[in-house]
């Protein structure tokens, strides 16, 4: 049954609040395995290269999940597809904090936990979002991705003081009980996969748009939509953004603290970044529906890129911390631009399954980078091999950013309003 639109307050920013609240858990959790990864390490045994690789595992299970919860969402709903997420979740916890052998950490916690937080993650939402925005999309698509840098900001320092307190296996326990507690209530009671048959468009828009329906295009298929070119180009976009994102997630902390940073000011240093990148989203945000979505999506690679080259290089906290906050600026734009880009080019119809395809690339970065930070420390004692590596991908990505097709342009069999 449609929702029904009513004067005032626009239901879809209901939506918009509550998955940016299950989405600082689940990216918090996903880009916030610093705190836990020395105390894993320590407690079971593993080597750094051992528990990159079972890391990278996970990071590569994230995002092979992201177009399977893609596809579950167009078939069955965001409703169901989140409740699954919170249930493997559950299952992948219970046997990560009981599992002692490499093979069975790996199951429940590079490849379960990983598959659970795909299904609550940025991928569920951005259908639902995206078909209840048109005139604001870009702005609540910002205001998701503002949700996954609150997880940074919160969940970093909170994860680090919690594993102190109680140790690694409690904290994980907390979270998958604090996920469940507010997944449930946003499930029965705010996410509704139907939006209003004029979505958040003003009178106006509403007769414009009356006026100029016509008969419907040919539907655009999914495998004709993967041969095109603006698709690609946000997929190479986004295997930067998962390389830098999960290296700073993964070896951030480590590498901070070999650099001669304590764990209190390694983990305000990483928080600072999602922190100040809440203020950064939402001034973005304001732009992002008037100004070239492709230039502020160069603007966000470049400038974190260079910004990733200043973190190897800083020296003290204040260094450090005015590194964080700079970066910070321009931290979570990325994957709210390339899925807003999706949208117009392609149509709502097919956002979906094309942002979870395209976050593939976003995940295969995240494996390489979850590696690389491990192996390339261990084999040449520096971190300069991952962290540069990062930099030079997110200036590549900045250049081919301005590429990507202006606004106004749709691939032929798109919808011509998405």
């Amino acid at each position: 049954m449609a929702a029904i639109r009513t004067p005032g307050w626009y239901f879809g920013w209901n939506i918009v609040a509550a998955s940016s609240v299950l989405t600082l858990l689940s990216v918090g959790l996903r880009l916030g395995i610093g705190p836990f990864f020395l105390p894993i390490a320590a407690d079971l045994g593993f080597s750094r290269s051992l528990l990159s690789t079972i890391v990278a595992v996970g990071m590569m299970c994230y995002g092979l999940a992201m177009p399977l919860a893609g596809q579950l969402i167009a078939r069955f709903g965001t409703r169901l597809v989140v409740v699954l997420g919170t249930v493997i979740v559950l299952v992948a916890v219970a046997g990560s904090v009981t599992a002692r052998e490499p093979w069975s950490f790996m199951l429940f916690f590079g490849v379960l936990l990983s598959v659970g937080l795909a299904f609550t993650s940025p991928v569920a939402f951005t259908p639902i979002i995206s078909h209840w925005f048109t005139r604001q999309r870009g702005m609540a698509l910002f205001f998701l991705s503002t949700g996954s840098m609150a997880g940074m900001a919160i969940m970093t320092p909170v994860l680090t003081h919690a594993i102190e307190a109680v140790g690694w296996r409690a904290t994980l326990s907390g979270f998958a009980v604090a996920l469940t507690a507010l997944a449930i209530p946003a499930v029965l009671f705010v996410l509704r996969d139907q939006p209003p048959e004029h979505t958040d468009l003003l009178p106006h828009e509403i007769a414009i748009r009356n006026a100029a329906s016509g008969p419907a295009p040919p539907r655009l298929a999914l495998r004709d939509a993967l041969r095109t070119a603006p698709f690609w180009m946000i997929f190479l976009g986004l295997f930067a953004c998962g390389f830098s994102m999960n290296l700073l997630g993964t070896h951030g902390m480590p590498m901070l603290m070999d650099h001669g940073f304590d764990s209190h000011s390694s983990a305000m240093g990483i928080g600072l970044i999602g922190f100040v990148a809440i203020f950064g989203t939402l001034v973005l945000g304001r732009f992002s529906d008037r100004l070239p979505r492709r230039n502020i999506l160069a603007v966000i690679y470049s400038v974190r890129g260079l910004g990733f080259f200043a973190l190897v290089m800083v020296g003290v906290q204040w260094e450090l911390y005015l590194a964080a906050s700079i970066g910070g600026l321009v931290w979570a734009g990325s994957i709210a631009m390339s899925s807003a880009i999706l949208a117009d080019v392609y149509g709502v119809r097919l956002v979906g399954v094309l942002y979870g395809l395209a976050y593939l690339g976003h995940q295969a970065g995240g494996m390489i980078s979850s590696w690389l930070g491990g192996w390339g420390y261990e084999r040449f004692g520096t971190h300069w091999v991952a962290f540069g590596a990062s930099g030079t991908l997110l200036l590549a990505a900045a250049l081919l950013s301005l590429y990507l097709p202006p606004r106004g342009f749709r691939i032929e069999g798109a919808p011509a309003r998405a």
